[in-house]
């Protein structure tokens, strides 16, 4: 197997795209539509990279992962189980440690680059 740098850039290797409410009790305000272009997958499936296209609306955050996020354009918040709020703009980047309770929020049409470890193993 010949191993690449991956250019999160180009093109992805598989593109998806979902409307959030089509998972349960998952929507809290809005529906918000996610497109996603996976450009990585490590062969046990626990590590992953990609860009992701959101458009307005709430929803609880996922579990079970530790997320890396550099948002490329757009505005949107987190917000902890215990209310306290975070923003995030074009060109910032931040973690979302295994653990986090709570949830997403897009304010703006928002494109991020993540790597993701799922945790859940």
């Amino acid at each position: 197997m010949t191993t690449h740098v991956i250019d999160l850039n180009g093109e992805a290797e598989k593109q998806s795209e979902r409307r959030l409410a089509d998972l349960p009790d998952r929507v809290v305000e809005g529906d918000p539509h996610h497109k996603v272009g996976m450009h990585f997958t490590s062969p046990d499936g626990r590590l992953s990279a990609g860009t992701w296209t959101s458009t307005p609306g709430k929803w609880h955050a996922f579990t079970d992962k530790d997320e890396y996020c550099y948002i490329i354009s757009g505005h949107c918040a987190l917000i902890h189980e215990d209310g306290t709020r975070q923003e995030f703009r074009t060109g910032a980047s931040f973690l979302i440690p295994d653990g986090f309770r709570g949830f997403w929020e897009v304010i703006e049409t928002t494109t991020k680059h993540f790597v993701i470890r799922d945790t859940s193993a």
